[in-house]
C-alpha cells in the first residue's frame, strides 16, 4: 500500500534492490548550546552534497531555529542552488516541505540515499531559475524525538530554512519565498503561511501550495484507524506526542499494543521495502489498538489535535490545493472542506482535483502544476481563485 508521498518514486528499484535503509547519522547533526546560540536561521555549518538535479550545487545544512515555545534548536535540511549566474534580487527562494519520514533522527530526509528525488518537481523548479530550501523539520537528523504532525513547529522550521539558503551565493539578496509540500508537509506549508508574517517580517510568501495536507487532525486520526496507513500515522502521533508533550500514551492506547507503537516509531520511511516492513510490524493494531473509542475527545490529545489543524491564512497569501479523488488517506472531502473555510475568509484559492489518484501520488501528480502556479505568483500575475 503506497500511502506516504515520497515513496512512489522508488517502488520498481527497491523492489528490485531490495531495502535501502537510511544513511547513518553524523556528528554534523550534533550542536552545543553554543553552536546554537545566535540568530535564527543562520548556519552553523554546511557541506557539499552531490547528485542535484540541473548541475545545481547542494548542500547539506544545519541551521539555528526555534521551538514555538521559543527555545533555540538546531535543525538540519538542504538547500539547492540553481547553476548560472542568479539574477538581479537573487534567486527566488521554494521551501520544500516534506511528508511523512518517521519521528526518530536517523529518518531524515538530508540522510536519505534518493533526497533529491523526494522533493517533487525539484529538477523543473531548479530549471526554472527557483532555489529550494528543504528541511528536516526538527528531531529529524538532529536530537529527537521529532513533533510530528506539530504544525508550528514545522512552519518555524521551514521558514528557518529560508533565512539559511540566504547564506549561500547568489542568494543573499533574495526575500521572496514560495513554500510548497506533501501530506505532513502540506500542513506545514499551510502553517508556514499562518506565521510567516508575524515570524519572518523580512521575508516576502509570495504563496502556499499544498498537496493532500494533513487539515482536519482529529478527522484524519478517527476516519482512517480501519486502514494500515492510518493505524500506522495514529501510532506516530501518539508515540511523538507522548514524547514530545507528555501526553500518555496509556490513556488511549491498549497494554498489548503498546510494544508495536513503540517498535513502528522505530522504523524510517524511505522506499517501498519500509513500507512493506512497517505492514507487517503494524499487523497487530488490526487487532489490537486503542484502549479509547476515539482518542480525540481524549485530553490533551483533543485540544493537541484542534491547536495543530490549519486554520484560516492571511487573505493576501494565495493558496494552492491538489487532491487525490481516490485518496484513502486524507479523503478529498476534508480538503475540500478546508478549501470552503478559505474562501468563506476571503482567501483565493486555486483547487486542482486528480482523478484516480491515491494519497502517495498526489504530490507527484500534481508537482508540474505547483510549479507552473508558483512561477506565476512570483511572475506577479493575477492569482486564480476557484472559490
Amino acid at each position: 500500500m503506497k500511502f506516504w508521498a515520497h515513496v512512489v518514486i522508488f517502488v520498481n528499484t527497491v523492489c528490485v534492490l531490495g531495502p535501502l535503509p537510511a544513511a547513518a547519522q553524523n556528528a554534523f547533526y550534533q550542536a552545543s548550546e553554543s553552536d546554537i546560540a545566535g540568530p535564527v536561521g543562520s548556519l552553523i555549518r554546511e557541506e557539499p552534497r552531490s547528485g542535484a538535479a540541473a548541475d545545481a550545487t547542494a548542500h547539506k545544512v544545519l541551521y539555528r531555529s526555534t521551538k514555538p515555545d521559543s527555545t533555540p534548536i538546531a535543525v538540519s535540511g538542504i538547500v539547492i542552488v540553481p547553476a548560472g549566474q542568479a539574477p538581479a534580487g537573487g534567486w527566488p527562494i521554494v521551501a520544500w516541505a516534506h511528508p511523512t519520514t518517521g519521528v526518530v533522527p536517523r529518518c531524515a530526509p538530508s540522510l536519505a540515499i534518493f533526497l533529491f528525488q523526494q522533493i517533487a518537481g525539484s529538477r523543473r523548479l531548479l530549471e526554472r531559475g527557483y532555489a529550494i530550501a528543504a528541511t528536516d523539520y526538527p528531531g529529524l537528523g538532529t536530537p529527537g524525538p521529532h513533533p510530528y504532525l506539530v504544525g508550528e513547529s514545522e512552519a518555524r522550521a521551514v521558514i528557518d530554512s529560508v533565512r539559511a539558503a540566504r547564506s549561500f551565493p547568489g542568494l543573499e539578496n533574495s526575500n521572496r519565498f514560495a513554500v510548497w509540500g506533501h501530506s505532513q508537509g502540506g500542513q506545514a506549508s499551510l502553517f508556514t503561511g499562518m506565521i510567516a508574517k508575524t515570524y519572518a517580517p523580512e521575508l516576502q510568501l509570495v504563496g502556499v501550495a499544498a498537496a493532500a495536507p494533513a487539515t482536519d487532525l482529529a478527522t484524519l486520526m478517527t476516519d482512517d484507524l480501519n486502514t494500515m496507513g492510518g493505524r500506522n500515522l495514529t501510532a506516530m502521533t501518539i508515540w511523538s506526542w507522548s514524547k514530545v508533550f507528555g501526553a500518555s500514551m496509556e490513556e488511549v492506547v491498549a497494554p498489548a499494543a503498546i510494544p508495536t507503537v513503540n517498535a513502528l516509531a522505530e522504523q524510517c520511511i524511505e522506499g517501498a521495502f519500509d513500507l512493506y516492513v512497517r505492514e507487517k510490524l503494524s499487523a497487530p493494531l488490526a487487532q489490537t489498538f486503542l484502549s479509547v473509542k476515539n482518542p480525540a475527545t481524549v485530553e490533551p490529545y483533543r485540544m493537541l489535535l484542534e491547536r495543530n489543524s490549519a486554520g484560516a491564512l492571511p487573505t493576501e497569501i494565495p493558496v494552492f490545493l491538489s487532491q487525490g479523488l481516490k485518496d484513502g488517506l486524507v479523503r478529498p472531502a476534508v480538503t475540500h472542506a478546508y478549501m470552503q473555510r478559505l474562501c468563506k475568509a476571503g482567501s483565493t484559492v486555486k483547487m486542482l482535483d486528480l482523478p484516480n489518484v491515491s494519497h502517495g501520488f498526489a504530490g507527484y501528480d500534481s508537482a508540474d502544476a505547483a510549479v507552473d502556479w508558483i512561477a506565476d505568483r512570483f511572475a506577479g500575475r493575477a492569482d486564480p481563485n476557484d472559490c
